[in-house]
């Protein structure tokens, strides 16, 4: 698969060294952090293509007329669009060979993006898990809050699973 991250961050770098490990064509775009609207408004080719909005809005709301980043992310590439890689800690990406079971990671979005999505998931070492449409992704994105409270609350990073008892 061809892949490009807007970002060479952490998320955005991270994720394209563990998809260049399994086998994608990745190349990395723009700088280390940054925001995405920015990004969006110089980067062309993108139009109706799969993207998946990794981004958190940390002490910010999404634009405005949007419930989330994401929303606001499918407006400007009308393709399909997923919310995802948000909620999980890239400063531990290198530990992901070393869990017993791959960790879970949410995502939500369109129909039409789920194959890529979920695909791209277990590329990287992550189990998918489904949130529901892209409608949700505004919960999805404020769930962030809880994640890094527990890690100050002294956990530090981590992985999650969430799966049915039979699957864990």
């Amino acid at each position: 698969m061809r892949i490009a991250t807007i970002g060479r961050g952490n998320i955005g770098g991270g994720l394209g060294k563990l998809w260049e490990g399994a086998g994608h064509e990745v190349t990395l775009l723009g700088r280390d952090g940054g925001d995405v609207s920015e990004a969006l408004d110089s980067i062309s080719g993108i139009e109706g293509k799969t993207v998946i909005d990794a981004t958190n809005l940390v002490g910010t709301d999404p634009p405005e007329g949007f419930s989330s980043n994401a929303e606001y992310v499918k407006s400007r590439t009308n393709g399909p669009t997923a919310k995802s890689f948000n909620i999980n800690f890239a400063a531990i990406y290198d530990q992901l060979a070393k869990t017993e079971k791959p960790p879970g990671d949410l995502w939500c979005g369109d129909e039409e993006a789920r194959k890529s999505v979920e695909q791209l998931h277990r590329d990287a070492g992550f189990e998918p898990v489904y949130a529901g449409p892209l409608e949700n992704a505004g919960m999805q994105e404020r769930f962030i809050g809880l994640a890094f409270a527990i890690n100050q609350a002294g956990m530090g990073p981590f992985f999650y699973r969430i799966a049915p008892p039979d699957r864990l």
